[in-house]
């Protein structure tokens, strides 16, 4: 599981991750308890929650898929899926991750 901060700006309302999901990943988002559910590519499953003022995801890839297309096509939208949401780059939540580890 990993815990990501949202932008100023950047609501943590559920109802517009859900939005984000559906807009990154064609196929089902389901709505588990608080969760919304949904899987692509090598994410089996993708799982997205609000917790406290953070958003927080848990991804479950599966190993057996070697189609290169398919893991570069994956790991992109999960890329873009995080910016939707978060507002932050990759590049700026790496430097947010640094800095809450050395705390």
């Amino acid at each position: 599981m990993q815990e990501y901060k949202l932008k100023r700006g950047y609501t943590a309302d559920p109802e517009r991750i859900h939005e984000c999901l559906k807009e990154t990943f064609p196929g089902e988002v389901r709505k588990e308890g608080d969760r919304f559910v949904t899987s692509y590519g090598v994410l089996s499953s993708l799982s997205v929650w609000i917790d406290g003022k953070n958003m927080a995801v848990d991804t479950v890839s599966d190993t057996s898929l070697t189609d290169d297309e398919l893991i570069l096509d994956s790991n992109k939208r999960f890329r873009d899926f995080l910016y939707k949401a978060t507002g932050y780059t990759a590049k700026e939540r790496l430097k947010q991750a640094k800095k809450a580890v050395s705390k």
